[in-house]
C-alpha cells in the first residue's frame, strides 16, 4: 500500500487566536493518539476540519503553511455550515438517533442538505491529495456519505470506514427519512468498522432488511466488491494511564494524589461529558438513593461528580445542566454535615495531571451511561490501578466497553435498585477481589490497547487489498474471457451445464416467478440454434416446471437435483429412488409453516423443500436451527440428504446430485469444449467433475470449486451472449 489518507471531522489539533497571532496545540484524545502511533510504520496524512474560521484567505494560508509541517490538511467550514452540518444533522439527528434519544431528534431538509454539501467539500480536498495506491481511513457518524463518494470517484481505491458511535437497532434506523442515502454511503468502503459485535449486528440487519444486501459471516456483497464488515474495539494507550509519571515533565503526581485523598472516606468519581446519553441525572438519583437507605455510609463516602461543558447553547443540553445542578443542591442540602460533604461538583474539565490523580485516588469509578460506542474513560481508570491494584468500576452494560470489562460491577443505568445495590458491594469488596477483578481487566487492555486497535484495523485492510487482487484473478475477464469465446468458437464439439435459478435468472419471491423473460428467451434460441453445441439444464426444479418453460427448446435436462433426467426420450427417474419417506417427514415441515407466517412446502416427485423467501431470513433460519435436530433424525435412518440453501431447505434421496447428473452427458463423448455454470453449494458437484482443462464458472464471489467466478446474473447472459454472436 502506499500512504495512510485519515479523514475525520476534526484534525487532531487546537488553534488557539491571540491578538491576531495562531498557536498550534496537539489535541489529547483516543483517536489522536491511535493513529499518530501509526507514523512509524506508515506515511500519514490527515484531513480535516481545523477547528477555527479564519478572517481572511491570508490567515488560512497561514492554517495551511502550519499544519502542513505535520501531514495534516485543513477542510475549512463556514459558520452556516458548521451550523447546518455539525451542529445540525451531525449533533442533532444523527447523535441522538443512534444513541436510541429519537426524541431529541431532529428531521430538517436543509440539516441533510448541509450535510451532503460538506461531505462532498472532504471529498473535494481528497482529489487534491489522492494517489492511487493510498489507504484511505474515515471517521465516525459525521462522514458517513463520504465513502460513497469517494468510492464513486476512485472505483479502484481501497477504503476503510470506523464507526465510533453506536449502530442503533434496525427498529430505530429505519426511521431516518435518510436512512437509504446513509447506507448506501457507508457501502462505499471495503471495511468498516465497529467497537462491538452488536453495532455490527445492527448494521447488517439494516443493510439487509433495507437494502437486500445479505451477509455472509460478516462478509457483504456489493456490485463487484466484497465488503468487510467487522468489530475493532478502541483501546487507550495503557502505559500513560498506568504511569502518568513519565509523560509529565516536572509534575509531582504523588502531591496532586494527596490532595484528592479523604481520611477513612471512600472516593467515588464519575466523570463524563455534559450530554443525555450519559446517565448522570440517573446516577446522582441512585447515590441520593444509597445515602438514604444506607445511613451507616454517612461521613465515610463521597461522590466526586465532573462534569465536562458541552453544547452548551443546545436546548436539551441547558435543561440537564439545570437538573444535575437541582439533584447535586438537593443530595448537599440533605445529608452534608459540619464535618462531611457527600458529594463535590465541577463543571469544568480537568488537566491530564488532575485526572490522572484522581483516578489513582479514587476508589471507585462510577461509568453508567444509558448508551455509550465505547467509554474510554472506563479503561483509564482501570489501567491508572497498575501499580496499586485497588479500585472497584462499577460500568454500565450499555456502554461498549462493557463488552470487554467483564470483571467490572455491570448495571442496568435504568435499575436505580441495582446501582445501589452496585455502590455498596463496590465499597465493601475485599482487596483481594479488587486485585483479581483488576489484574482480569488490565491484562485485556494491555494486549488491545490503542495502538493494537488501529494496527488490527489497517491490518485487516490490507489483507482486503491482497484478497481483492485474489479475487480479481478469478473473476473471469479480459485475456481469460477473450481465451474462452475463442475456444468455444473453434470447438467443433461443445457441451454447456447450465443451472437455471439464480444463473440463468434472479431469485424471485415467488419461485412462479421465475419463468424466462425476452432476454432469456432470446438466449436460449441462439443457444438452441448453434450447431455444434449441447446445452443441458440441470436445476433443482421440479420436471414439469422445466418443461413448461422450456417446451420450446426441447433441451435435455435433469431435475430436482439430478433426480429426474431427459435425455431427448422423456423423463427417467434414478433407479432405486423412493418416495414413501414423504409421509414422516412432512408433519415436520407443516408444522415449521404453522410458525413461520409467509413460508411454504414445495412438494417436487422425490424431493420436500421448504421455502422462506418471503419471510425475515433471521426467522427463517431461527426455524431451521430449531428444527435441524428432529430432520436429521429422521433422515439419517431414511437414507435422505438434507440441503439447506438460499432461504430453502430440501430433503431428498442422498446419493443423488448436480455431478451425478452432470456425468450422464459429460461421459456421452470426448468434448472439445464444455462449460458449467451455477450460482449454489448444489452445483458445486458438477463443478467437481468437470474434466480438467474445460471451464466451470460461478456465479457470484463465494468460495468455489470452480475456476472461475461471474458477479452476477447479467454478466452470465452477457457471457451466453457473446458465445452466440
Amino acid at each position: 500500500m502506499g500512504r495512510l489518507v485519515i479523514l475525520s471531522n476534526r484534525l487532531p489539533v487546537t488553534i488557539d487566536k491571540k491578538d491576531g497571532a495562531l498557536f498550534f496545540h496537539p489535541s489529547a484524545g483516543g483517536l489522536a493518539t491511535g493513529l499518530n502511533s501509526l507514523k512509524d510504520h506508515y506515511e500519514r496524512i490527515w484531513i480535516g476540519w481545523p477547528g477555527t474560521i479564519p478572517n481572511s484567505k491570508e490567515e488560512s494560508q497561514r492554517v495551511e503553511k502550519n499544519l502542513k509541517k505535520d501531514g495534516l490538511i485543513p477542510v475549512f467550514l463556514t459558520k452556516n455550515e458548521i451550523d447546518a452540518y455539525y451542529e445540525g444533522f451531525s449533533n442533532k439527528t444523527i447523535w441522538p438517533h443512534f444513541h436510541y434519544f429519537t426524541q431529541f431528534t431532529k428531521y430538517n431538509e436543509d440539516f441533510w442538505e448541509a450535510y451532503k454539501k460538506v461531505n462532498e467539500k472532504f471529498l473535494a480536498v481528497l482529489q487534491r491529495h489522492l494517489k492511487p495506491n493510498d489507504l484511505v481511513w474515515i471517521h465516525d457518524y459525521q462522514l458517513m456519505l463520504l465513502p460513497g463518494m469517494v468510492r464513486k470517484a476512485f472505483p479502484n481505491q481501497s477504503i476503510g470506514f470506523f464507526l465510533h458511535i453506536p449502530f442503533p437497532s434496525f427498529e430505530i434506523f429505519r426511521i431516518l427519512p435518510w436512512r437509504e442515502e446513509i447506507l448506501l454511503g457507508l457501502m462505499g468502503a471495503d471495511q468498516i468498522g465497529f467497537h462491538t459485535y452488536g453495532y455490527m449486528r445492527h448494521f447488517l440487519s439494516a443493510a439487509y432488511r433495507i437494502l437486500g444486501i445479505e451477509q455472509n459471516f460478516g462478509k457483504l456483497a456489493v456490485d463487484n466488491r466484497i465488503i468487510n464488515v467487522d468489530v475493532f474495539p478502541m483501546g487507550i494507550e495503557y502505559d500513560k494511564y498506568a504511569f502518568p509519571e513519565r509523560h509529565l515533565d516536572g509534575v509531582n503526581i504523588a502531591t496532586k494524589i494527596s490532595n484528592f485523598l479523604s481520611k477513612n472516606r471512600k472516593l467515588i468519581i464519575s466523570i463524563d461529558r455534559l450530554d443525555y446519553t450519559k446517565g448522570i441525572p440517573q446516577r446522582l438519583r441512585a447515590y441520593r438513593e444509597f445515602l438514604y437507605e444506607n445511613p451507616e455510609f454517612h461521613d465515610r463516602v463521597t461522590l466526586m461528580l465532573i462534569v465536562v461543558p458541552s453544547r452548551s447553547n443546545v436546548d436539551q443540553y441547558q435543561e440537564l445542566k439545570s437538573e444535575v445542578d437541582t439533584l447535586v443542591g438537593q443530595i448537599d442540602g440533605e445529608f452534608r454535615s459540619f464535618r462531611w460533604s457527600p458529594i463535590q461538583y465541577y463543571y469544568r474539565p480537568f488537566d491530564f495531571a488532575d485526572l490522572c490523580a484522581l483516578y489513582k485516588s479514587a476508589d471507585i469509578a462510577m461509568i453508567t451511561p444509558l448508551r455509550d460506542g465505547m467509554n474510554l474513560v472506563a479503561k483509564e481508570f482501570v489501567a491508572s490501578k497498575e501499580e496499586s491494584k485497588k479500585g472497584v468500576l462499577i460500568l454500565s452494560e450499555m456502554a461498549g466497553a462493557a463488552n470487554e470489562l467483564t470483571d467490572a460491577i455491570l448495571i442496568n443505568p435504568q435499575d436505580s435498585n441495582e446501582m445501589v445495590a452496585a455502590i455498596e458491594r463496590a465499597i465493601v469488596m475485599p482487596l483481594e477481589e479488587q486485585k483479581d477483578r483488576l489484574e482480569k481487566m488490565q491484562a485485556r487492555l494491555k494486549k488491545y490497547d490503542v495502538k493494537h486497535w488501529a494496527k488490527t484495523f489497517i491490518a485487516e485492510q490490507t489483507k482486503l487489498i491482497a484478497s481483492k487482487e485474489e479475487r480479481k484473478t478469478r473473476v473471469l475477464k479480459n485475456k481469460s474471457y477473450d481465451e474462452l469465446i475463442s475456444r468455444y468458437k473453434n470447438a467443433s464439439s461443445r457441451l454447456l451445464l447450465l443451472d437455471y435459478d439464480g444463473t440463468l435468472t434472479k431469485f424471485h419471491s415467488n419461485p412462479d416467478d421465475a419463468s424466462p423473460d425476452d432476454e432469456l428467451l432470446s438466449i436460449l434460441r441462439k443457444l438452441k440454434a448453434e450447431s455444434g453445441t449441447e446445452t443441458i439444464i440441470i436445476s433443482g426444479r421440479d420436471r414439469h416446471t422445466l418443461d413448461l418453460w422450456m417446451k420450446e427448446f426441447q433441451f435435455e435436462m435433469a431435475a430436482e437435483h439430478g433426480v429426474w433426467y431427459n435425455r431427448g426420450k422423456g423423463w427417467k427417474v434414478n433407479r432405486g429412488l423412493s418416495k414413501d419417506w414423504k409421509e414422516k417427514v412432512r408433519p415436520i415441515l407443516e408444522s415449521m409453516v404453522e410458525r413461520t407466517p409467509g413460508s411454504f412446502i414445495e412438494d417436487k416427485d422425490y424431493s420436500l423443500v421448504w421455502h422462506y423467501r418471503m419471510i425475515d431470513k433471521a426467522l427463517g433460519e431461527k426455524r431451521i436451527r430449531e428444527y435441524r435436530d428432529v430432520l436429521q433424525y429422521l433422515t439419517a435412518n431414511l437414507d435422505l440428504q438434507v440441503l439447506e440453501g438460499n432461504k430453502v431447505v430440501e430433503i431428498k434421496n442422498a446419493g443423488v446430485n448436480k455431478g451425478k447428473a452432470a456425468l450422464n452427458w459429460i461421459n456421452r463423448k470426448d468434448w472439445d469444449f464444455i462449460l458449467a455454470i451455477g450460482d449454489d453449494y448444489t452445483d458445486e458437484d458438477t463443478f467437481k467433475v468437470i474434466p480438467t482443462g474445460h471451464y466451470a464458472i460461478k456465479v457470484g464471489l463465494s468460495q468455489t470449486e470452480a475456476n472461475y467466478n461471474l458477479i452476477g446474473v447479467g454478466e452470465v447472459r452477457t457471457l451466453l451472449k457473446r458465445l452466440t454472436d
